[in-house]
């Protein structure tokens, strides 16, 4: 433990949002000292206790924030799919590019095809990316390998990036993103494998945090995520879902009956979903992005998450298909106008409730012991992060060391 007088480094002059209360957790005239990757102190700098520092710097009235989380993207992947893109907008039809080989099974191949420095290689620009907006926890997920060689080799990368940079990268094995070629007609088969060959592989590796599922009539039914999930949980990782997007298939009741981190989309959940999530306490992720791109008319239900208490998290959800938005400040903005998220919902969205939907409690906001993520900014108020488009607000970004 820190002793509570210890700094390292003081910051002065600061106007906090800790988002550790309402109205943003605001400290107007405030001071943070930190040490040993930790917050020691945080408050009005009119009740700063005497402490030598070892360095203090004056932040010029500036904000702070936590350091943004990215709590749900796909940014390992090979190739991509603008032909694609530029095709639909031509007038071809999912279905059109799907049976020429396209949609997800071209990424498929190309990450296969990939070798683990080349899927590196074009990983790395995104978590940079990522990270200039302010972010400083990134959720990576599998599920572009769809076999127990490329699923490993793409964990692999994403804790490679997380060893390669100060941003902590969080990895989710989601090998039931789709049925593979080899397994077409035999879902049965594929999750019999990903259950007794590449789970144990991946728990021995320490290769992932989670596990995910896609539950959707073209993916995977709600009886086979179950199976999944019984075997997950008996390896000691937790669960989360890609649930409801495209339908009312109970994901969100799922995700609840095994205690999930989150449940993600979630535009067809019905109210008895989100009333389970709000008995399980698990998050509901929000994922504009694709929302956008896709074309969705179905908002999810917002009013009935805030009205059971259900965390509301709001992700990029990055990707080469649905949404090719390397952008949490885009998702953020999206959130507000797509779905009438408040800028506050936003911001707790990428920070509090996003750490919620990793499980981990030691970020997410800025108070005494929690990790030492902050971003600074030139803003003159942190709603201006969920409004300005495209504008580069971010001054500094200091990331605790990666645990």
């Amino acid at each position: 433990m820190v002793p509570c007088n210890a700094m390292d480094l003081l910051l002065t002059d600061a106007r906090i949002a800790t988002m550790a209360g309402e109205d943003y957790g605001v400290i107007d005239d405030g001071a943070v000292a930190l040490a040993e990757g930790r917050i020691t102190w945080i408050g009005p700098q009119s009740d700063l206790p005497d402490s030598a520092a070892k360095t203090t710097r004056s932040l010029a009235g500036r904000w702070i924030t936590p350091a943004l989380i990215d709590c749900h993207t796909h940014l390992v992947f090979g190739g991509d799919r603008a032909g694609e893109f530029e095709q639909r907008l031509r007038g071809a039809s999912y279905e059109d590019i799907a049976r020429a080989g396209g949609g997800i099974m071209s990424t498929v191949r190309a990450t296969r095809e990939a070798s683990a420095d080349e899927l590196y290689a074009a990983a790395l620009p995104r978590v940079q990316a990522l990270a200039a907006e302010g972010v400083g926890t990134i959720e990576i997920k599998s599920g572009y390998g769809l076999s127990i060689e490329s699923e490993l080799k793409m964990l692999s990368v994403a804790r490679q990036l997380g060893e390669a940079t100060p941003v902590t990268i969080r990895t989710t094995l989601l090998a039931a993103h789709a049925v593979p070629p080899e397994f077409q007609g035999d879902a049965d088969a594929y999750i019999d494998l990903i259950c007794d060959e590449l789970l144990p592989e991946v728990v021995a590796g320490r290769l992932a945090d989670a596990v995910d599922a896609y539950c959707e009539s073209i993916a995977f039914s709600a009886d086979q995520v179950a199976k999944l999930f019984e075997r997950s949980t008996e390896l000691g990782l937790p669960v989360k879902l890609h649930a409801d997007q495209l339908s009312d298939g109970d994901g969100a009741a799922l995700a609840a009956r095994f205690n999930a981190l989150s449940a993600d989309h979630l535009e067809y959940t019905s109210p008895d979903g989100v009333a389970a999530m709000a008995a399980a306490n698990a998050v509901a992720v929000l994922l504009p992005g694709a929302f956008l791109t896709l074309g969705e008319t179905r908002l999810p239900p917002i009013n009935a998450l805030r009205d059971q208490g259900v965390g509301i998290a709001v992700a990029s959800d990055c990707n080469p298909g649905t949404s090719p938005i390397c952008s949490i400040r885009m998702a953020m903005m999206l959130a507000a106008r797509q779905f009438r998220l408040t800028p506050e919902e936003c911001l707790a969205g990428v920070t509090r409730v996003a750490a919620m939907a990793l499980g981990l409690n030691d970020r997410g906001t800025l108070e005494t012991g929690m990790r030492a993520d902050i971003a600074v900014w030139d803003v003159s108020h942190p709603r201006e992060l969920a409004y300005w488009i495209g504008t580069p607000q971010l001054s500094e970004l200091l990331l605790a060391d990666p645990l």
